[in-house]
């Protein structure tokens, strides 16, 4: 792995409001730049807005799509790589809850989410690939949300190469201090158990369709330490550098790597 400065923003999406949606992406963007980011990552479906009502099927789009090409633009004239979540309608009217990784002058590809919560049900149809992604030199996996509850799925990932995860959310209740507890039941144990960074980032406010978000993002790094957090519950975003010596310290260390000790021979299930 390289050392890569990211940039995880927290941002207010109103429901079926796209247009306003990546209005303001561009500011983030602008500012992650000019902060030196490399990567910048917002929240689960962040252009379209975040919604399990039957009205989220009307922003829904599919991808590539005008959101898309938008982006891509974007990233290109920013020379940035963008992590966006939409909601994504496929050719035969299906829903995903999406992720886009849009990298400058390449076609964009896409994460859907795997792990698809009660509420959601009626919605969105679950995605059944677990990819990974490469950006400098730098493996990683995205996950959305519900999916970090899952372990399995972060080991999987971290067997296969990935340096980082990145977990956009759009997990709404509670405020920002509750969530920031809910997160630390779960983020640094994934970050611990496979050794890699964790990078966590929620929407905040109100979505105009009954949700309220609290907030929050944070970095984690292999040990299953907090290294950033911003609690603050407003938007904004939070920009750290992610370094190949810390995670070496850990992955180098016979004791606290535990990945290559895994006998999986022995999991059935």
């Amino acid at each position: 792995m390289k050392d890569i400065r990211i940039a995880a923003v927290i941002s207010n999406s109103s429901v079926n409001e796209t247009r306003r949606n990546l209005d303001q992406m561009v500011r983030w963007v602008k500012e992650a730049r000019k902060k030196g980011a490399s990567i910048i990552c917002f929240p689960e479906m962040n252009i379209t807005g975040y919604s399990t009502r039957e009205d989220i099927i009307n922003a829904a789009e599919p991808v590539p799509g005008p959101a898309t090409k938008e982006i891509v633009k974007l990233a290109e004239s920013e020379n940035i790589v963008i992590l966006a979540g939409i909601a994504e309608k496929d050719s035969n009217g299906r829903i995903f809850a999406s992720h886009l990784i849009i990298k400058p002058h390449e076609p964009p590809s896409i994460y859907r989410k795997l792990q698809i919560s009660p509420p959601e049900r009626t919605i969105f149809t679950p995605g059944n690939k677990i990819p990974l992604f490469e950006v400098q030199g730098v493996k990683f996996g995205i996950q959305l949300c519900y999916d970090a509850h899952f372990p399995e799925l972060s080991t999987c990932m971290a067997v296969n190469g990935a340096d980082i995860i990145f977990i956009p959310h759009a997990s709404p209740r509670g405020t920002s201090d509750e969530k920031f507890r809910s997160w630390m039941r779960h983020l640094p144990a994934r970050a611990y158990d496979n050794s890699l960074f964790v990078i966590a980032c929620n929407q905040t406010g109100d979505n105009g369709k009954g949700l309220n978000f609290p907030g929050v993002a944070m970095v984690i790094g292999p040990s299953g330490k907090v290294l950033s957090k911003d609690l603050s519950g407003k938007e904004g975003i939070l920009v750290y550098d992610i370094k190949t010596d810390e995670l070496n310290r850990v992955r180098n260390h016979r004791m606290r790597f535990f990945l290559p000790n895994r006998r999986p021979e022995l999991y059935s299930t």
